[in-house]
Formats: C-alpha cells, sequence, structure tokens
C-alpha cells in the first residue's frame, strides 16, 4: 500500500474513534520492529524522524527505507512524518525526500531552544501550510511548548527543547489560543502543551492532575471538536523495562512517564497521534545490556539487534491493541498526494471552527 498522509490517516482515525502512536526511528531494524507488530494486527503506521534522525541516517537512506518498508509489507498504509521541523528548509525538504506529512514546531524559534511569540509561530506555521497543502501533504502545529509543570522546565531531545525557565502559562496551551491558531494556519493536527516532555525523566512520581494537565485537552477538544490533537512526550516508561535495564548493569532512576490510561482518556477526548519514542529506545537497549552481560564473549552485532527488535515489535503491537489502532489498516483506502491537494484547493479540507468551516483567504 502507498504511503498515507497524516491528514487522511488521521480523519479515519477520528472517524472510528482510534489513536495511532507516532514512533520515532533511526535505522532499520526500528523500522522492521515496527512493521512487524503492524502486520501482526493491521495496523496502519506513523513513523516520524527527528532532523537528528534525519542527520544520522541521511534523508536518502530513511527515503530509500521506507520504500523498501512499504514494498514489503504492501498492506500497511505509512505516514512518513518529519518531528519538531525548525524552520521551512527543514519541512520542505523532508516533503522533497517522501515524507507525506511534517510538523512545523514553531513554539520555538529556528534554534529549536527559545520560545517564540504567538505570531512568529502563526506567520512560519501558516507558511509551511500554504507550501506543503499546495502538493498535498499535511501539517502538525504546536502550540504551548513542550515541558514539565514539575520543574518549569523543557527537555532537551536530539538538539530540540527549549532552554531556561518557563511560566506555567507556556507550559499549557491556553485553548482560546487554540482556536484562533487554528483558524489562522489551517494546520491538520495540533500538538499541545500539558505536561509532558521529551526523555525518560517525564515525571519524579506517578502523574496526578498537578502535574499531567489532561483536562487541557479535553477542554480544547470541547471547542475544537473537528481537529487532531497530538500528545508529544509520551512514552509510559514501562517499570518493567526500567527494571531490566538496571538489572543488566544500567543505572537509570526511578522515573514515571505517561500512563497509557491517560492516553487513551485522551483518546476518547481528541487526540489522534501520540507521540512514543523513549519506550522504543528503551526496549532495545535493555535488551543490548542484557546480552552483553549473559554472553560476554558476543560480537556479533545481529546476536544483540535481533531480541533488541523483538522487543520494540511486542511494545509497538501492545501500544496498537491498547489505543484501538489494531483492525483498522486494512479500512483504508489509501488517496495519492495529487488527490489531497485537489481536496485542500477545493476547501474541503479547511478546518471547521464553531461549527463553521474556514475560508481560504
Amino acid at each position: 500500500m502507498a504511503r498515507i498522509t497524516l491528514r487522511q490517516l488521521l480523519d479515519h482515525a477520528a472517524e472510528q474513534g482510534y489513536g495511532v502512536p507516532a514512533f520515532n526511528i533511526n535505522n532499520m531494524e526500528q523500522g522492521i520492529a515496527i512493521m512487524e507488530a503492524a502486520i501482526a494486527v493491521d495496523a496502519p503506521v506513523i513513523m516520524q524522524a527527528s532532523r537528528g534522525a534525519r542527520s544520522y541516517a541521511g534523508d536518502i537512506m530513511l527515503s530509500r527505507m521506507i520504500d523498501a518498508l512499504t514494498e514489503m509489507y504492501p498492506a500497511i498504509p505509512i505516514c512518513m512524518h518529519q518531528d519538531h521541523g525548525n524552520n521551512e528548509a527543514t519541512c520542505l525538504s523532508a516533503i522533497q525526500h517522501g515524507f507525506t506529512s511534517v510538523m512545523m514546531d514553531g513554539s520555538l524559534k529556528e534554534d529549536a531552544k527559545t520560545p517564540a511569540d504567538y505570531d512568529y509561530n502563526v506567520a512560519i506555521t501558516r507558511r509551511v501550510v500554504d507550501a506543503a497543502h499546495w502538493v498535498g501533504a499535511s501539517v502538525e502545529g504546536e502550540l504551548g511548548v513542550l515541558g514539565s509543570l514539575e520543574s518549569g522546565a523543557g527537555e532537551q531531545e536530539d538538539g530540540h527543547g527549549a532552554e531556561g525557565a518557563l511560566s506555567h502559562d507556556q507550559l499549557l496551551t491556553d485553548p482560546d489560543q487554540a482556536v484562533e491558531f487554528v483558524a489562522a494556519t489551517k494546520v491538520d493536527a495540533l500538538a499541545i502543551a500539558m505536561g509532558t516532555s521529551h526523555g525518560a525523566y517525564k515525571f519524579s512520581r506517578k502523574p496526578d492532575g498537578d502535574i499531567l494537565a489532561m483536562n487541557v485537552i479535553e477542554e480544547i477538544h470541547r471547542r475544537l471538536p473537528n481537529i487532531h490533537l497530538v500528545m508529544h512526550g509520551s512514552s509510559s516508561v514501562p517499570q518493567a523495562l526500567q527494571d531490566l535495564f538496571n538489572a543488566s548493569g544500567g543505572e537509570m532512576p526511578q522515573t514515571w512517564g505517561v500512563p497509557v490510561e491517560e492516553i487513551v482518556r485522551g483518546i476518547r477526548h481528541g487526540v489522534r497521534k501520540v507521540n512514543i519514542d523513549t519506550d522504543c529506545r528503551l526496549a532495545m537497549t535493555a535488551q543490548f545490556r542484557k546480552v552483553a552481560v549473559g554472553s560476554t564473549s558476543e560480537f556479533d552485532p545481529r546476536k544483540f539487534l535481533k531480541p533488541a527488535m523483538d522487543a520494540m515489535r511486542d511494545l509497538c503491537r501492545e501500544r496498537f491493541e491498547l489505543f484501538g489502532t489494531a483492525g483498522q489498516a486494512s479500512k483504508i483506502k489509501v488517496l495519492p498526494l495529487a488527490a489531497m491537494a485537489k481536496r485542500y484547493a477545493s476547501g474541503a479540507l479547511d478546518p471547521v471552527i464553531g461549527g463553521v468551516r474556514v475560508a481560504a483567504e
């Protein structure tokens, strides 16, 4: 099956009431693990690459890898998504290399460290939307700055993340402003800030409403019921993986991620894309350590990578099943980019605000 755009996939998810995990990738092994999980449960796939991943693997390698996975698993629609684009060039070059969706993260300036003001965010996001929609690709925007409500700070990941202290207002997306932002930018999906952050060390205790503001999701969904919401920094950091990592020589302090039940709650209130990276890394590296400790003479990298792939496959499958993604791939008829471009041009995909479709300017 051909590559699918994020908009088409999330439209289907909204119609059927499920969420889609978006797994970050850097290499072939991660890609195969995701696809093996998807084919086992008939789930559509979002694979996303950060700027760090694109630098590590190279755009040509990533693009050819997705081509190969599409050919190897023809029954599964794959959305290839640019995660946390920092400027127009990052986003548009991703589309040139076959990405069907991009995130323009205008919550931070081009350095991906300095919080940006609202007007900057609207302007740069709208420019990317106009260019991407012209060729049929989808755009995810972000309003509010990703970071911890406990510490008042962002978390660096692959060179992305706010530096310095952040105010409570910056760390929580304002629902009124969300309505204005969607109308002004015409994004296909909106990532919101509600206390999640990148990396493994999200919370110092099991999160409650004081540090994981699920009420923000619910209020934005109430005001924007037709907009696809995105939860970033939503790895759950399972205790079993932490224990295996540490039992095999690791030194990970006790930490808490986003509970799966809270993600499922978000899906009931308009969350359609759930970003997961740390869980996949931890599943794989725990196996690397286990093999290294248990077979000290082993030097064949395949003996490390195969159990790591199996562990990531099992984790991805579990997320597909818990988020309701399982069983959905075969129900989707993929539209080509050209068809999506025509739909954008006709206004059929313009956002609906308060029951009124936002007209093209």
